[in-house]
């Protein structure tokens, strides 16, 4: 009998160091290992989108575009995916749809293949002109659903909202889980559920590792029917991050599944991105397994920047309250899944109640949130808070396509990047300027002095390995101490072994 081929789809060179590394990776450290990537055999790469666009240009003075086109050329062979926010792009608001257009079309002409595109909500009318205008460009559209756990969801409503996905031409499904909420029953009975409903459509499943039972819930789709299953290197996994690459290959050894990768060049990826690794150290996630999410549902990222957050605010000791409130939050909300943006709404917001009272103060993106302008979350909205952010933000709730009250703003976007010292002239910089007015202008100004790395560099690095050797060389001489015993003063003096 011939082993059934699974994909895989290789995270490390995006959401393996976004979420351990705080997206930090310079290009400079990728370039190398992208031979081995190119020929080990994967389904696809994930190598841009999410965060990486928005890190680029405020901490590493690098152009997102040019390393999209690096990419393009070190991996021929390879189809190139990114995780676009459909509505949103790679931004934190929801755009014009000429807007999505122009960077659907840009994307795909400095190398971009497949666009794995969701929506925080899961509303499907977000995502709805992304994956039209991936369509048009000739590119794979791949329909995401953003997995969460709540009174609410329920497997016969993801796969409700896969045949919503696959009506608005979704060449392919992504079962998204960015908080390791995932378990193995509810994978096997989604994936199982969407392939009898819709017939033989790919299904692509995305794990977190962190609460340490995802790559179990991996083999149980596999089992269920998942065509494509995403992993990273061993030595960029597990933490917050994902399942470790070689070890779901090992996991398949005999059994009816096969993934085909070339092992050899799995060993020199792994083996490039271990000295990597440790230059990024400082950024690092310091959680390895996790499962008090599955009560709080906050992803890794999501966590770190509450923790920040509270620290500026002399209050790193009430963490705990924040994590009991932010389940409170998004049930208020009507249950949104926690990924970016909606994380960053929910998590802040259950920051401000702790320390403020709740909803004594309302951010303006909460309103909006509650009020319809990110759209609509499955569950009901609590009504107080509704008419706490009607007074707030004086708008009204809206229930149509939130994009749908969006005038047409891209002649107004070249305008103001026009206008900025070091635009260069493309669309591609209009794009940028569009989605980080606040960033853009800044990188503009010092992009022609190059990348700046914010890794820790090999002098730097051996300069910490000899003051760790000297500390663990523990102690050269006598120590000596002096001890009152009954009123009289001893002195005693102590010799290493």
């Amino acid at each position: 009998m011939t082993a059934r081929k699974i994909g895989v789809t290789e995270l490390v060179l995006r959401d393996a160091h976004q979420s351990l590394l705080a997206t930090r990776m310079a290009m400079e450290d990728m370039v190398a290992a992208c031979e081995d990537i190119d020929q080990a055999g994967y389904w696809s790469v994930e190598c841009w989108g999410g965060a990486t666009f928005d890190s680029c240009i405020r901490f590493l003075n690098e152009d997102p575009w040019k390393r999209l086109r690096t990419f393009r050329e070190l991996m021929p062979n390879s189809r190139l995916q990114m995780l676009l926010r459909g509505q949103n792009l790679l931004g934190y608001r929801h755009y014009e749809d000429m807007v999505v257009e122009k960077f659907v079309e840009k994307s795909a002409e400095n190398g971009m293949d497949v666009f794995r595109v969701f929506d925080a909500l899961n509303d499907p009318r977000n995502m709805a002109h992304a994956m039209a205008a991936v369509k048009k460009v000739g590119k794979h559209a791949q329909g995401t659903i953003c997995y969460t756990i709540s009174p609410v969801h329920t497997v016969e409503g993801y796969i409700k909202l896969a045949g919503q996905l696959i009506d608005m031409g979704a060449e392919s499904i992504a079962l998204k889980d960015m908080a390791a909420l995932l378990q193995p029953q509810p994978a096997y009975d989604i994936v199982r559920g969407i392939k009898e409903t819709y017939g033989d459509i790919q299904i692509n499943v995305h794990c977190h590792s962190t609460t340490g039972v995802t790559l179990v819930s991996l083999m149980k789709a596999i089992e269920a029917g998942a065509d494509v299953v995403d992993a990273a290197i061993s030595s960029m996994s597990l933490g917050p991050g994902h399942n470790p690459t070689e070890s779901l290959v090992a996991m398949l050894e005999g059994t009816e599944y096969t993934t085909d990768l070339d092992m050899d060049r799995l060993i020199k990826i792994r083996d490039h991105f271990a000295t990597v690794r440790p230059k990024y150290k400082e950024f690092e996630s310091a959680t390895l397994v996790d499962t008090d999410i599955f009560s709080s549902q906050i992803p890794g990222g999501m966590l770190s920047n509450m923790e920040s957050q509270l620290r500026a605010q002399g209050a790193g000791d009430r963490i705990r309250e924040v994590m009991e409130e932010v389940p409170r939050v998004k049930a208020d909300a009507g249950h949104p899944p926690l990924v970016t943006p909606s994380s960053q709404i929910v998590g802040t917001q259950a920051v401000f109640n702790v320390l403020m009272g709740r909803y004594k103060v309302m951010t303006g993106e909460f309103a909006d949130l509650m009020l319809g302008y990110y759209g609509e979350c499955l569950g009901e909205r609590n009504p107080e808070v509704v008419e706490l952010a009607q007074k707030q933000a004086k708008k009204d709730i809206i229930t149509a396509r939130p994009a749908d009250y969006l005038k047409p703003e891209w002649d107004e976007l070249v305008k103001q990047a026009s206008a900025l010292e070091g635009f260069d002239g493309s669309e591609e910089d209009v794009l940028t300027n569009a989605m980080f007015p606040g960033v853009a202008p800044a990188f503009f100004k010092t992009r022609d002095e190059g990348p700046k790395s914010v890794a820790k560099t090999p002098k730097q690095m051996e300069s910490e390995k000899q003051a760790s050797g000297a500390k663990q060389q523990g102690i050269a001489g006598p120590i000596k101490y002096k001890v009152t015993l009954a009123g009289r003063e001893h002195h005693v003096a102590v010799e290493p072994v």
